[in-house]
């Protein structure tokens, strides 16, 4: 799945644009290195996503094209939160 696509689905960015523009400025790592917007994710990836001064680490638990909000926390596992 495109990490602009999971990035929207597990509902992490509201806007699958936000997400793309996200990971075009570098804001978005997958494994300790910066992805594009077109990067595979894989089951067990570790992303790491800035928003402003808060950084947020999670681990990808699992992959679905659609989801429910309700459904949606249990796509990943936050690993760490907190500020840079």
């Amino acid at each position: 799945m495109r990490l602009d696509k999971f990035l929207k689905v597990s509902r992490l960015i509201k806007r699958r644009t936000v997400a793309n523009e996200a990971c075009d400025s570098a804001r978005v790592c997958v494994n300790g290195k910066t992805a594009k917007p077109s990067h595979d994710v894989k089951l067990g990836d570790i992303l790491t996503i800035s928003f402003g001064s808060k950084q947020v680490t999670i681990r990808v638990l699992d992959l679905k094209e659609t989801t429910k909000k309700s459904e949606a926390i249990g796509m990943y596992e936050i690993i760490s939160e907190g500020n840079m």
